[in-house]
């Protein structure tokens, strides 16, 4: 939400070898990769497995240090270290590595070890030993705190991102047009204390209650960061206004937990890029603290990114956001069009950029009012197709917006079989998984990167009891043993 925050477009590509490249006779020899050199050295100083720290930081900016300017929390650089009245990573940077505040917010390298610094510092906090600090999984806790998020619940889904996001694997662009990368690697974390946080990205956390919107998860943001009110009694809500966060989804939903403070801020609605995920804030009969002089009259929507990096701005999340643009408008009777559905930038006297140039207005205009916001081209495999002959549906679990894990039941054979079926990134390859486990034997799982659906994984389970599951993007399901006999 910074109007002066500048972006540069980050591009999925190449990989990570450090080369020097020779100017010439006399010359000075240039890293031709100065990033991933900073990364390397910074990870061996600090004893950080080195793929953690760029999917961290990946996270967080998508490698982007925003030339020395703040997000909206007031975190600086590629590491995304913080200076607010709140959290002070990046003094505590500057303490520990020696280096200069100013530095750290706009040398690359200097915040890359500031940030590597002060991941150490964490883990040695939670009890990390020398002995287990090449293994990622040990790190969790370490990370959980990095996000410097304000409950444990925010604290487990921005460590879970980072984890999911190593899982995938990273191919960026840096600004200067170095290639970073980090191979695909499924850790499974030592969440420690963290295991007894709820799991905003598991399904069934939607409170009827509180949401306004099915889809939604539900986290409420600070009381003093919204008004209570009784729209569209007391005031008609005829707007939706779009924003882009300046950060991170999980830093966004921790910053409007974040109160009381001098500058009170809130969306009733916050998205999350990569798989679309919608965790509403604020209900929508209270004013939530977005858009000035139109804060009475619309509903606002924070999309996770930064307004001048086109890359955080996916088709899941158009889709996504369009589908809760679609419901909202239908629910107040707001038009579909261009008038009613403004971005921030329009809100009369604002001084915010948001959405900003990279933002697809005639795509997202398209999915609000042709119904594509809902998934649009669906997957063409579905769970009788994956089973195979015989067997039929008789649960199933959605997984947030990315998919749904189906149990399937063959009365013939007596088998089970359970398959994810993916509903976002379909052709791409992106980690999804689907288990299966009778009652006294070993659980069987399928898991990796695939293109449409993970499974089947089929067992004999007549007078038994399974439990079964899957996952899809972050969110995942695990039932009770159940479907006795």
């Amino acid at each position: 939400m910074h109007p002066r925050l500048r972006r540069s477009a980050v591009l999925l590509a190449g990989a990570l070898m450090p080369l020097p490249l020779l100017m010439g006779q006399g010359q000075a020899t240039v890293a031709a990769d100065p990033m991933a050199d900073a990364f390397a050295g910074a990870a061996a100083k600090y004893e950080v497995p080195r793929d953690l720290l760029v999917t961290l930081a990946y996270a967080e900016t998508h490698l982007d240090g925003h030339d020395g300017e703040p997000s909206m929390s007031g975190g600086y650089g590629v590491m995304h270290l913080v200076s607010n009245p709140k959290t002070r990573t990046l003094e505590q940077a500057s303490k520990i590595t020696g280096e200069d505040v100013a530095k750290l917010k706009s040398d690359d390298a200097a915040n890359i070890a500031g940030g590597a610094a002060v991941l150490r510092a964490l883990a040695d906090g939670a009890g990390v030993t020398a002995a287990d600090r090449k293994d990622p999984a040990k790190w969790y806790q370490a990370v959980a705190k990095y996000g410097n998020a304000s409950s444990p619940d925010v604290a487990r889904l921005y460590a879970d991102s980072v984890y999911d996001l190593m899982a995938q694997g990273v191919r960026a662009t840096t600004p200067d047009g170095e290639t970073v990368t980090v191979p695909a690697r499924a850790v499974e974390p030592e969440r420690g204390p963290y295991e007894k946080a709820k799991d905003l990205n598991a399904p069934n956390q939607t409170l009827a209650a509180n949401t306004d919107y099915p889809g939604a998860t539900w986290v409420a943001a600070h009381s003093s960061n919204y008004a209570v009110s009784n729209r569209p009694t007391s005031d008609k809500i005829d707007k939706i206004v779009i924003h882009v966060t300046q950060g991170s989804y999980a830093g966004t939903i921790s910053w409007f937990q974040n109160g009381p403070r001098a500058n009170p801020s809130s969306s009733h609605y916050v998205i999350r890029s990569a798989d679309g995920a919608i965790t509403q804030m604020v209900r929508e009969k209270n004013r939530a603290f977005h858009a000035g002089s139109y804060n009475r009259r619309s509903v606002g929507i924070e999309h996770e990114g930064f307004v001048n990096n086109a890359t955080w701005f996916t088709d899941a999340m158009y889709r996504s956001s369009a589908a809760l643009t679609r419901n909202i408008a239908d629910r107040y009777g707001i038009p579909k069009t261009r008038t009613n559905i403004v971005g921030h930038n329009v809100v009369p006297g604002t001084d915010h950029t948001d959405p900003g140039p990279h933002w697809n207005w005639t795509k997202y205009m398209q999915y609000v009012t042709g119904g594509g916001g809902g998934g649009g081209t669906p997957n063409p495999h579905t769970p009788e197709k994956v089973c195979g002959s015989g067997f039929k549906v008789i649960d199933q679990a959605a997984l947030g917006t990315a998919g749904t894990a189906y149990l399937m039941y063959n009365s013939t054979s007596g088998a089970n079989c359970v398959t994810t079926i993916k509903k976002t990134s379909l052709g791409k390859a992106s980690a999804v998984s689907a288990f299966l486990e009778v009652e006294k034997k070993p659980r069987v799982t399928d898991s990796g990167n695939f293109t449409y659906y993970a499974g089947p994984v089929r067992a004999s389970a007549q007078d038994k009891c399974v439990k079964w599951g899957g996952k899809a993007g972050t969110a995942t399901y695990t039932s009770p043993f159940e479907h006795c006999g």
